[in-house]
């Protein structure tokens, strides 16, 4: 299984700001020291200008890369802006690009990054520059016809990937969410299931569950599952109340789904907000364990491209 990695490439914050920029180096440590030899990580190529504008607007990758984005636009991305950040970004959305064509040829491969739902085709939020599996998608559907499935359980609602693929009958997009969460104005999904603080374990699992069903109710051609470890209980900004044990048997519900169902699924981690940026490196590991243990097995048949 390729996994991709891109914390070598650091994006510079001021002191005490709430991006886990440091999750992602701890997560790659853990992953060489537990799962797998350090050469099976994997530093994929930046996204180009042509992969990007797939997506996103030339005005907007072009004010992205040369740093003239506005006050407004900063501020709303979370990020000051700084030639690292354009590198970072354009990295992470490769990684993706990169995960997708593996999977294709493989079954399943894993971005250590990635799920930057909150980009728009015009415009970024929610500490997301570009996004990734947009991108990811559109590259894939440039190389043969696909249908797509993204099931995004991340706390917040992907709605810079609903509104991407608004209308577009190629892509099912499902997002199980807060719905009391940021972004405060949600987008229509192809299916949005929304989720009252506190609703914890059982209806989490539930709602993930149908969401899962219902996208492979479309026969797609690639999955991509935004794992998101900020449903935990724990995370400041998550507020639903699932455990780490359910997180875990959430990753498998998904994963083992598209595997039966024979369909190459792509992994990105999400967000994460805990105090303690170790439960979220505890969150996603177990996600890319789970991927792992998927991929050691003897692949199900799967569509090909």
């Amino acid at each position: 299984m390729d996994i991709y990695y891109t914390d070598r490439f650091v994006l510079p914050l001021p002191p005490g700001h709430r991006f886990p920029m440091r999750k992602y180096e701890l997560l790659r440590e853990r992953v060489e020291a537990s799962l797998v030899p350090p050469h099976a990580l994997l530093v994929p190529a930046a996204a180009t200008d042509e992969a990007l504008q797939r997506v996103h607007t030339p005005a907007y990758v072009r004010r992205v890369t040369t740093g003239a984005m506005t006050d407004a636009e900063r501020r709303r991305i979370g990020f000051p802006w700084s030639p690292e950040m354009v590198e970072r970004s354009r990295r992470s959305v490769g990684a993706t690009i990169a995960a997708a064509g593996a999977a294709l040829r493989d079954g399943i491969a894993v971005n250590l990054a990635g799920g930057t739902h909150h980009a728009f085709a015009d415009r970024g939020e929610g500490f997301c520059v570009f996004n990734d599996v947009a991108v990811a998608a559109r590259i894939v559907q440039r190389a043969a016809p696909a249908r797509i499935a993204i099931v995004d359980c991340d706390v917040h609602q992907g709605n810079g990937t609903a509104a991407i693929f608004a209308g577009d009958a190629s892509v099912f997009t499902f997002s199980v969410h807060g719905e009391a969460n940021f972004p405060f104005r949600k987008e229509r999904s192809d299916l949005d299931i929304a989720l009252p603080d506190g609703a914890g374990d059982p209806v989490f699992l539930d709602a993930v569950e149908r969401g899962v069903t219902a996208a492979l109710a479309t026969r797609p051609d690639l999955g991509f599952y935004l794992s998101g470890a900020d449903p935990w209980e724990g995370d400041r900004l998550g507020r639903l109340s699932v455990t780490k044990s359910a997180l875990a048997r959430r990753d498998r519900l998904v994963l083992e789904s598209f595997r039966t169902a024979g369909v190459p699924v792509v992994v990105v981690m999400g967000g994460g907000y805990p105090a303690r940026v170790e439960d979220a490196v505890d969150i996603h590991y177990a996600t890319v364990c789970a991927a792992a243990a998927l991929a050691a097995l003897p692949r199900a048949a799967s569509t090909s491209l």
